[in-house]
């Protein structure tokens, strides 16, 4: 899956420096620009490039050659010192996210250096006049200081480019619920109206027999076609009958989701209640197969956090829905798990593919993935909802253990991890935020892309650090 963000790349200059030193421009070409365009390279960033602008109608021209390139970020390169005025409404206009590059030609600038570097290496009081409107005009931006042969300042701005992304996905989200949501669960509840109004996300439901339709169409060929592919990328133990019946049911809902071009989803368990007819089972496979093709999910019609899941697996790393089940308070970790439903794509190794017991309705037994998620580290994310209308990024940065050796826990969904505090802090603090009992895994340490899609979103964040 592609998650490197494209960056459009705005150098800001001065036409009175132009006037002045018509030459001078030219030396920002080699070495800040090219320094600033192999970074980005290296770190699979693809960067699309404009003139560089001094005047409000340059600006202009360059941010409409960014919209039609379909950037997912505006990156501001002050070559010296630029005029706010200048760019600040066509920037406001552009639509894209907003990344501040605070930087200069020459890492250093001492007692000693040659006063001639002056007009080379000033650009960043051209950034706070530019920072100063944008805070004026409740515009959201992120901002990166330092210099570009460094190489933390490559990683934070490629940080908040994928935050950028990330967000960009968030927004405009076609939502399906499969069921309505689960009946008393309020955490994660939020008014159809509030998520359009907030975010452009739109959510349509549906009851199980809807899906119907879409199985009828779906032919042997294609459900022999998918189970072989199936025991290709796993291990295959589930019976043939219930392997083939899940299969079914799940590319019944895959060509529902398609045909609508929903772009996440929610299936209430509780709503598949029958053995007869097509469908006979819950598609716990498909909504495993689902993630790791980038359309969101979430368990019990969490419409929220399946949005949440759609962006971070596209914009930012490898992202399952999953949920805090147990702590261990000795261990000082807490085991993370659900009913049936992880991102293959974060499993440590190749997932199993079992039959799961469902006592809850009379539907038939699914087959599910059962498998944990890579060791390493990685980052739990729960979006928030908080009052007056409010939402907060919740972001705990996280060590996924490694895997059990215990062959009776080996037959579920299951991973452990580890929070940078212990274990009663970390569920005291995460409460007190308002954190819901539904989260997203991001595998990797992400957290400053998290916070980035935060801000670009308008959100509260805490990290819990």
């Amino acid at each position: 899956m592609k998650r490197h963000p494209r960056i459009g790349l705005l150098p800001m200059y001065l036409k009175l420096y132009d006037d002045t030193f018509p030459d001078l421009r030219y030396e920002f070409d080699n070495p800040l620009i090219k320094i600033v365009l192999e970074g980005f390279e290296r770190t699979g960033v693809e960067t699309v490039m404009s003139g560089i602008c001094r005047q409000a109608a340059e600006f202009r021209k360059a941010i409409h050659h960014f919209e039609q390139e379909d950037v997912d970020l505006i990156a501001t390169l002050h070559l010296a010192y630029s005029l706010s005025l200048e760019s600040i409404d066509a920037l406001a206009e552009a639509r894209r996210p907003i990344l501040l590059l605070d930087t200069t030609m020459d890492q250093a600038f001492g007692l000693d250096t040659d006063p001639s570097r002056i007009m080379y290496n000033h650009g960043i009081h051209g950034v706070q006049d530019l920072a100063s409107l944008l805070v004026r005009r409740q515009i959201p931006f992120e901002i990166v200081a330092g210099h570009p042969r460094h190489s933390r300042f490559l990683q934070r701005a490629v940080a908040a480019a994928r935050g950028a992304r990330a967000a960009r996905f968030f927004q405009n989200t076609r939502v399906l619920r499969v069921g309505e949501s689960f009946e008393g669960m309020g955490d994660f509840a939020v008014e159809e109206d509030r998520l359009w109004n907030r975010f452009r996300i739109t959510v349509d439901t549906i009851s199980p027999s809807m899906l119907a339709d879409s199985m009828h169409s779906i032919s042997d060929k294609e459900i022999n076609q998918e189970m072989q592919s199936d025991r290709e990328r796993f291990v295959c133990a589930a019976p043939e009958e219930v392997h083939r019946r899940s299969v079914r049911v799940g590319l019944g809902l895959r060509r529902y989701l398609e045909k609508g071009k929903y772009q996440a989803f929610s299936q209430n368990f509780l709503a598949f209640d029958s053995a007869d007819g097509p469908v006979d089972t819950v598609p716990f496979l498909e909504c495993s197969k689902a993630m790791e093709r980038g359309v969101g999910y979430a368990g019990e019609g969490d419409v929220l956090t399946a949005a949440l899941v759609r962006a971070l697996q596209n914009g930012i790393g490898k992202t399952t829905f999953t949920e805090m089940f147990c702590p261990d308070w000795i261990g000082d970790t807490i085991f993370l798990s659900h009913m049936g439903e992880i991102n293959p794509e974060v499993a440590a190794g190749k997932a199993w593919l079992i039959e799961k017991d469902f006592p809850w309705t009379p539907a038939r037994n699914p087959a599910v993935l059962a498998c944990a998620p890579a060791p390493g580290p990685a980052v739990l994310v729960n979006l928030a909802p908080g009052p007056g209308g409010a939402f907060r990024l919740i972001i705990a940065p996280v060590e996924v253990q490694p895997d059990t050796r215990n062959p009776a826990m080996r037959d579920s969904v299951r991973g452990w991890i580890r929070p940078q505090m212990v274990v009663e802090r970390f569920l005291e603090d995460y409460s007190r935020l308002g954190g819901t009992h539904h989260c997203a895994l991001v595998l990797g340490d992400h957290r400053r892309a998290v916070a980035a899609m935060g801000v670009y979103l308008g959100m509260e964040r805490t990290i819990l650090e």
